[in-house]
C-alpha cells in the first residue's frame, strides 16, 4: 500500500481508504460476517482509513465497526459523521449544537473509542450558520473527543467561512470520472488551503465498474431509483463502463474499476478516496490501483472516451438532492 499526508498533519493515510456504509445500509441486506473479514482484511492489505456516519444503519454501522476497533484501535485512522437525523418518515437536517454534543458522546459510545480521528459535518444545515457548528466542533477538539474536523458536500463559500473559525482537515464530496462538479471550486480551493479531499463513490455506486448487473441487485438496493441506473442514462452509463473496460483491459492489463481509481488519485496529491465494499474480493481489487501511475497522455486518452457518453444523468433523486448545498 502507498501514502499520503492527510492536509498538513503529517498523519499517513493509505492513499485508498475505506467507506464503509454500504455494509449496514443502502445496499441491500447486510451480511455482517463477510464486512467484518473485509475489515480485517483491509488492515493486513494496509488500508488504515475507514469511514462511517452515525446514520448509517442509525448506529448499526458504527457498532459493525467497533467489533474489530476493539482489538485494532491504534492501526485504524477513524473518521465519522453527524448531522442528519432519521425521523419518523425520512431523514433530515440537524447542525445544531446541541444535536451535536449528543451525536458524538453516541459516536463515540458505539464505536467504544475516547476520541474520533476525523469528525465531519455530514451536510451543512441551512438553519445553522456554518460558523455556528464549526465553532462547537472546534470546542470537541479541545475537548479531546476529536482530533480533526471535516466537512461533506459543502460549498465553496461554505469552506471558506468554516476554515476562518478553525483549520478544516478534510472535505469530503461526491468525485468521480462522471461526477466533476467539485473541480470548478472545492477541489481547487482544498488544494490552496492545503486541505485533504475525500471523493465517495469514486467508482459511481458500482456502474463504472462493468461488473453490475442492476437487474440482479438486492430489492433493497437503492440503485434501483437512482437516475443513473434508469433509461436513457442507464444505456449511455453501461457503454462508457464497457468502453472502459476494453481500455483498462488492453491498454494497462487492469480493470476498470482500478483504472477509475487510478484516475481519481491522478487529478491531485492531496486526494485519497474512500470506494466502499463489504466483500474482501473488491477490497483486493481496489486496493491495486494505487499501483497505476498515468501521464498527462493517458489521462487525455480517458478523457476523450469519457467526452463521447454525456448522458450521465443526475447523480440522486430530486428528493435525495434536497440535502445538497447550493
Amino acid at each position: 500500500m502507498k501514502y499520503r499526508e492527510l492536509a498538513k498533519t503529517g498523519t499517513k493515510l493509505s492513499s485508498i481508504g475505506l467507506g464503509c456504509m454500504g455494509m449496514s445500509f443502502a445496499y441491500g441486506e447486510p451480511d455482517n460476517v463477510e464486512s467484518i473479514a473485509t475489515l480485517r482484511n483491509s488492515l493486513e492489505l494496509g488500508i488504515n482509513f475507514w469511514d462511517t456516519a452515525d446514520i448509517y444503519g442509525n448506529g448499526a454501522n458504527e457498532e459493525l465497526l467497533s467489533q474489530v476497533l476493539k482489538d485494532d484501535r491504534d492501526k485504524v485512522f477513524l473518521a465519522t459523521k453527524f448531522g442528519f437525523r432519521q425521523g419518523e418518515k425520512d431523514m433530515y437536517l440537524d447542525g445544531s449544537v446541541e444535536w451535536m454534543k449528543q451525536a458524538v458522546e453516541a459516536s463515540l459510545r458505539r464505536l467504544k473509542t475516547d476520541v474520533i480521528d476525523l469528525y465531519y459535518l455530514h451536510r451543512v444545515d441551512p438553519k445553522v450558520p456554518i460558523e455556528e457548528t464549526v465553532g462547537a466542533m472546534a470546542e470537541l477538539v479541545k475537548e479531546g473527543k476529536v482530533k480533526y474536523i471535516g466537512l461533506s458536500e459543502c460549498s465553496a463559500e461554505d469552506l471558506k467561512k468554516a476554515h476562518s473559525i478553525h483549520p478544516i482537515t478534510a472535505v469530503q464530496s461526491e468525485y468521480s470520472m462522471i461526477t466533476r462538479d467539485v473541480e470548478k471550486e472545492i477541489l481547487p480551493l482544498t488544494k490552496e488551503f492545503g486541505i485533504a479531499f475525500v471523493p465517495f463513490a469514486p467508482l459511481v455506486r458500482g456502474l463504472i465498474t462493468n461488473s453490475l448487473d442492476i437487474d440482479k441487485i438486492s430489492d433493497k438496493d437503492f440503485r434501483h431509483t437512482n437516475p443513473r441506473y434508469i433509461g436513457e442514462y442507464r444505456e449511455n452509463n453501461e457503454n462508457l463502463a464497457k468502453e472502459l473496460s476494453e481500455l483498462a483491459q488492453s491498454r494497462y492489463g487492469v480493470t476498470a474499476s482500478q483504472l477509475a481509481l487510478a484516475w481519481v488519485l491522478a487529478q491531485g496529491d492531496n486526494i485519497i478516496p474512500i470506494p466502499g465494499t463489504k466483500r474482501r474480493k473488491y477490497l483486493l481489487e481496489n486496493s491495486k490501483a494505487v499501483d497505476i501511475v498515468l501521464n498527462e497522455s493517458d489521462l487525455k486518452v480517458i478523457d476523450d472516451l469519457l467526452i463521447k457518453y454525456p448522458n450521465v444523468g443526475a447523480r440522486y433523486t430530486t428528493r435525495e438532492s434536497k440535502f445538497l448545498k447550493k
